[in-house]
C-alpha cells in the first residue's frame, strides 16, 4: 500500500468515526485534521469536501457489489452458487470498513437522503438481491432470499448483547443461509 493510499485509508477512518460519533453535519474538516494532526490542506490534497469522504466510502462499498454481481451473473442460479453467494457477502461485510459505513449510514439517514451514491449503493443491494432468486419465483421466495443479505447486517444492529464479532458473523451467516436455502411454503 503506498503512502497516499494509507493516508487516504487513514482519513477515511477518523472521518468515518468522527461522523459516526457526532453526527456528519457537526464534524468539520478542520475537526478530520486535526484529529489525524494534519493541516487542512494535506487534507484537502486527499478530499475537497466532506462530501468526497463519504462518495469515497461508499464507492469501495459500489465497487464490493458490483465484483459480487459480476461473480453471481457468472455462475447459474443454483442452490451452491446462492450458498457461495452468501459467504462471499459476508466475508466482504466482515472485510474493511464495511460495519462502519453502516452504523455511519444508519446515524446520519438525513444527512445522506438524496446521496448520489448512496442511490447507488441501494441500486447495487437490489441487484445483488436479484441474483438470489428468478425472476418468476413466487414473492415469498424473493422476500425470503432477499432477506438473506439483511440478515447479516441485522446481527450488528438489532441484536444487543454480549456476543462477540466472531460470534455474529457466524450467526448472521447461518441464519442467512438458511434463509437462502428456503424456498416456497
Amino acid at each position: 500500500m503506498g503512502a497516499q493510499t494509507d493516508t487516504r485509508s487513514r482519513i477515511q477512518e477518523v472521518a468515518i468515526r468522527l461522523f459516526t460519533e457526532q453526527g456528519y453535519e457537526a464534524t468539520s474538516l478542520r475537526e478530520i485534521a486535526e484529529a489525524l494532526g494534519v493541516t487542512k490542506a494535506a487534507l484537502y490534497y486527499h478530499f475537497r469536501t466532506k462530501e468526497d469522504i463519504v462518495a469515497s466510502l461508499i464507492e469501495d462499498r459500489v465497487t464490493a457489489l458490483d465484483e459480487l454481481i459480476a461473480w453471481a451473473n457468472g455462475h447459474p442460479r443454483t442452490p451452491e452458487t446462492r450458498r457461495e453467494l452468501i459467504r462471499r457477502y459476508s466475508a466482504r461485510m466482515t472485510r474493511g470498513r464495511h460495519h462502519e459505513v453502516m452504523q455511519f449510514m444508519d446515524r446520519n439517514k438525513t444527512a445522506l437522503q438524496g446521496h448520489a451514491k448512496v442511490d447507488l449503493m441501494r441500486d447495487r443491494m437490489g441487484e445483488l438481491m436479484q441474483t438470489l432468486y428468478e425472476p418468476d419465483d413466487p414473492l415469498p421466495v424473493k422476500l425470503r432470499r432477499s432477506m438473506a443479505l439483511f440478515a447479516m447486517h441485522a446481527t450488528w444492529f438489532l441484536v444487543r448483547d454480549e456476543s462477540t464479532p466472531e460470534e455474529r458473523i457466524a450467526a448472521g451467516l447461518r441464519v442467512a443461509l438458511e434463509l437462502a436455502d428456503g424456498s416456497e411454503s
